[in-house]
């Protein structure tokens, strides 16, 4: 007999007893401080954030430590902290022309304008453990120039100038600005939205849709156009001055995908372009998110639609982690009632069927 569990109040408070101590470990070793995480584990916090949608090193770097290291349920912690703050307008858009470069690369161009920026990568590395990370050492500083400060020309300027690639429009300054988070999303989406939702989206969903793009699952030849990450700074343009007021600096990541030529009768053939923007170092996600972006255009580019990552509602309806987990682990939740109605008819199908077979093989046994 399936029974729901008594004394559940009683089990769950031991279970977030339990939960504490799992998560402090082994006494014996220091505890873990948030400008451990912060500093250490850097990349972990800056998906948590740009999942998160909220850019704050110290409470990603908390909501890491109190997930055990769950990335996606660090990014839920920090997605329902952002859910009680005040909202007092929109920034002025972030000028990626004038970041401080930290890092920049082009796969498109060898002799970069302002140079090539490896930076801090893995890219050149041999993949190869390292057994002396498991001991503390004293790590040689590394000699840094100064970083990138100039106004840096993208790779797509460069292009755009000989009218080799689509222009960007101009936004409208008088146009509101869409918000997922306090409208639902609706299709066709605009493509103000769409980033939005890639850019808050998990990047192990965009990364496999990035990747079947290039396998033949959508109409993408995609070149890394230019790929950079460091400073910009943010402005709020506050009506009680009458400016714009700088409000401090966050790290982003962009990335623009040159991909394929596309014309009309109308039109000449030209490069397009697919666009992403992570918070913090996020070379892979921005990578993914640009190259979904391109296959999200299929319609508009007069393309014919032959992959999921083409399919706007399928992608952008999926690609949200917090709803995605919400969904799958409420499994997890009691079903009880529906169990039973399940076990119910399950067992009445059953005994249709075997009645059904015994009603069969009367005439036989007759004869």
């Amino acid at each position: 007999m399936y029974v729901a569990v008594k004394g559940g109040e009683r089990a769950i408070e031991n279970a977030h007893l339990l939960l504490a101590d799992t998560r402090r470990g082994d006494r014996s070793v220091p505890e873990l401080s948030l400008d451990q995480i912060s500093g250490q584990l850097t990349l972990a916090v800056h998906r948590v954030m740009s999942e998160g949608a909220l850019y704050d090193r110290e409470l990603a770097a908390l909501a890491i430590k109190q997930a055990r290291g769950d990335l996606i349920e660090a990014a839920f912690l920090v997605r329902a902290f952002r859910t009680t703050l005040s909202r007092f307008g929109a920034c002025e858009p972030i000028d990626t022309a004038n970041m401080d470069i930290r890092r920049r690369i082009s796969a498109a161009f060898k002799d970069l304008p302002g140079g090539q920026v490896l930076g801090a990568t893995f890219d050149y590395t041999h993949r190869l453990l390292e057994p002396a990370l498991a001991t503390p050492s004293d790590v040689p500083q590394a000699r840094l120039g100064s970083d990138s400060k100039e106004h840096s020309l993208r790779v797509t300027d460069l292009l755009a100038a000989d009218d080799l690639i689509e222009r960007t429009l101009a936004a409208d300054p008088e146009a509101p600005v869409g918000d997922l988070t306090r409208e639902p999303l609706a299709f066709p989406a605009s493509h103000g939205l769409r980033l939005q939702n890639l850019a808050r989206g998990d990047e192990g969903f965009l990364l496999a849709l990035g990747y079947s793009t290039q396998r033949g699952y959508g109409r993408t030849h995609p070149f890394a156009g230019e790929i950079r990450f460091g400073e910009v700074e943010i402005e709020f343009s506050a009506a009680e001055v009458g400016f714009a007021v700088p409000l401090g600096r966050i790290e982003v990541t962009e990335c623009q995908m040159i991909s394929q030529f596309t014309g009309t009768a109308t039109e000449p053939p030209r490069f397009t372009r697919g666009y992403g923007l992570t918070f913090g170092q996020g070379e892979r996600k921005a990578m993914s998110m640009a190259l979904v972006d391109r296959a999200l255009r299929a319609r508009e580019l007069g393309e014919e639609i032959k992959g999921p990552a083409q399919d706007e509602e399928f992608v952008l309806s999926h690609s949200d982690n917090i709803q995605s987990t919400g969904f799958v682990e409420h499994l997890k939740l009691p079903h009880y009632v529906d169990f039973q109605a399940e076990l119910g008819l399950l067992r009445q199908l059953r005994e249709e069927f075997f009645a059904k077979a015994d009603t069969a093989a009367l005439p036989e046994a007759a004869e």
